[in-house]
């Protein structure tokens, strides 16, 4: 009864952000739900194995993570998501549900920028940002040093405020004014 209760725990209290880490791999918000089911669930059958080692939420997003880019990997998600994908971009026709999903939030073109970043900055960024996470427990989280963490975090910025600042001049707005309007 333990390990129900447990898994209970983890669910609502890091549901939502492992939803939200899931939506980062795949941008589907159907399929980020599936993996954050398969990943509560593989969670469960491996609470056992949770030595104490690192925090329960560290562990946790190391399995996501884990499960996530195995996921991004497979054939199905490069051959069959990839394509269906790339034909609704092609044709104008965005998911309204995957759209809605970003813009909760009043920062949706920074979330977007985020997005667009390549994974291993677009990974630490939102477990910093957005879950929170310290330099140490990402570092646990991947198995790197806490400088390297610090080196991604750094260039992911770089990165995004040069989208920003072309976003600004696309808009006629300075960078400033742009920066001022996201927070």
């Amino acid at each position: 009864m333990r390990d129900n209760d447990t898994i209970l725990e983890l669910m609502d209290s890091y549901g939502t952000s492992i939803l939200h880490l899931a939506y980062s791999f795949v941008r589907n918000r159907a399929t980020a739900e599936d993996l954050s089911q398969e990943i509560f669930l593989k969670c469960y059958e491996k609470l056992n194995t949770f030595k104490g080692d690192s925090t329960i939420q560290t562990w946790l997003y190391r399995i996501a993570v884990n499960h996530c880019k195995d996921y991004v990997k497979s054939w199905h998600y490069r051959k069959v998501f990839a394509s269906e994908y790339i034909s609704k971009m092609k044709k104008g026709q965005e998911n309204a549900t995957e759209i809605q999903f970003i813009q909760k939030t009043d920062r949706a073109e920074l979330f977007d920028d985020i997005l667009r970043l390549p994974v291993k900055y677009k990974e630490v960024i939102i477990l910093a940002y957005f879950n929170e996470l310290t330099m140490n427990e990402i570092g646990l989280v991947y198995g790197i040093n806490v400088n390297t963490v610090k080196s991604r975090i750094s260039k992911a910025k770089k990165i995004l405020k040069g989208f920003i600042e072309e976003r600004s001049a696309e808009n006629g707005r300075s960078f400033e004014e742009t920066k001022g309007r996201i927070g």
